[in-house]
């Protein structure tokens, strides 16, 4: 998969890429996160925290709707994605929202699974500094998925992993 950092026009399904992608996380988890307190700033300072993560598929199977709840520092926190697979390019675009800043991001990340591996990219700025956000998500293991965020400050040459989310399946 030709997939660049630089402009998420440049990104290229995999040959794999369909809207089943996500099918492995339809239901309950339990999330685990870690997290950098500060990002961007060469720390290695990380907290952890529990969450409730839902997931459901919507659109007739080419989009599904996540809800994310915790409590951090004290204080709720929840979270929604939606995610929609494009039958067109077969790329999937992953919006975010959650309860600090009450939007939906204008720049979803953008991208595909190859080998259970979903790499997905987008423009953003953090901190006023222009940034290259890269959502993974490993589904190698299926029952205990793993999703990680990085930031790149010089278009994807390196990265700084600020967070992690291990999951593990709530039995209905």
């Amino acid at each position: 998969m030709t997939q660049t950092a630089r402009q998420t026009t440049e990104i290229q399904p995999s040959e794999t890429s369909s809207a089943d992608d996500f099918d492995f996380l339809q239901g309950r988890w339990n999330v685990h996160n870690r997290k950098l307190k500060t990002r961007l700033e060469n720390s290695d300072d990380w907290f952890e925290f529990d969450a409730v993560l839902d997931m459901r598929k919507t659109l007739n199977g080419i989009g599904n709707f996540e809800t994310f709840d915790a409590v951090i520092d004290g204080k709720p926190f929840a979270g929604e994605a939606v995610r929609l697979f494009n039958p067109k390019t077969r790329l999937w675009s992953i919006y975010w929202a959650d309860s600090n800043f009450g939007v939906l991001d204008e720049n979803p990340v953008v991208g595909s699974f190859e080998g259970g591996v979903g790499k997905f990219y987008a423009r953003d700025v953090f901190r006023e500094k222009e940034i290259t956000v890269l959502y993974q998500w490993d589904k190698t293991n299926p029952e205990r998925p793993i999703w990680s965020q990085a930031f790149s400050t010089d278009d994807g040459k390196t990265w700084e992993w600020n967070w992690y989310m291990n999951l593990t399946r709530v039995n209905r």
